[in-house]
């Protein structure tokens, strides 16, 4: 059974243990590195889960299968932009892909940024013919602004993507939503 659910303090373990092997898992999907969060101490990472865990304007998610964290969404009220809720570091474990946990997870985080009256969802993805690029598509994102390089030194680019809100409410009302 997948469920999705947020993030508490107490799974400052699981969560560090699970951004490390998504780090090590898909180097390529992320603007940080496996190197540059594995050097965090354990402080760090519980101040990190602790405050995202108590936050207003953020909250992390963990979908789960038989009970144990296989994905990882992270949501954040925009500190620029008051209307947009940003998504990243979303990733779901190669022996958990392909059987919803990805859509769940950004089901979870939509609906987080629906109900603080968002008007739009945006995210950034490597370039590249992937589940990811897949899955955001068919949610409705759409491309916006030009790629950039994913991080420094990378010849990988990444796109932002956003969804706008309104529309997807529309298109729930007339019964084309998911």
């Amino acid at each position: 059974m997948l469920f999705v659910r947020p993030v508490a303090a107490s799974d400052w373990r699981s969560y560090r243990d699970l951004r490390l092997r998504a780090l090590r898992d898909s180097h390529e999907a992320f603007a940080s590195t496996h190197e540059r969060e594995s050097v965090r101490d354990d402080d760090d990472w519980l101040a990190r889960v602790s405050a995202v865990a108590s936050s207003s304007t953020a909250q992390a998610f963990f979908a789960h299968r038989n009970n144990e964290a296989c994905g990882l969404g992270w949501c954040k009220a925009s500190d620029v932009e008051s209307s947009v809720v940003e998504i990243f570091q979303m990733w779901v474990a190669p022996d958990a892909r392909g059987l919803g946990a990805g859509s769940a997870l950004l089901e979870r985080a939509i609906t987080w940024a629906e109900d603080r009256g968002a008007a739009c969802v945006r995210l950034g993805v490597t370039i590249a013919d992937s589940p990811a690029m897949h899955l955001y598509k068919a949610s409705g994102f759409h491309a916006v602004g030009a790629p950039e390089p994913l991080r420094e030194g990378s010849a990988l680019m990444s796109q932002s993507m956003e969804l706008n809100l309104g529309s997807r409410l529309a298109r729930k009302g007339q019964g084309l939503g998911r």
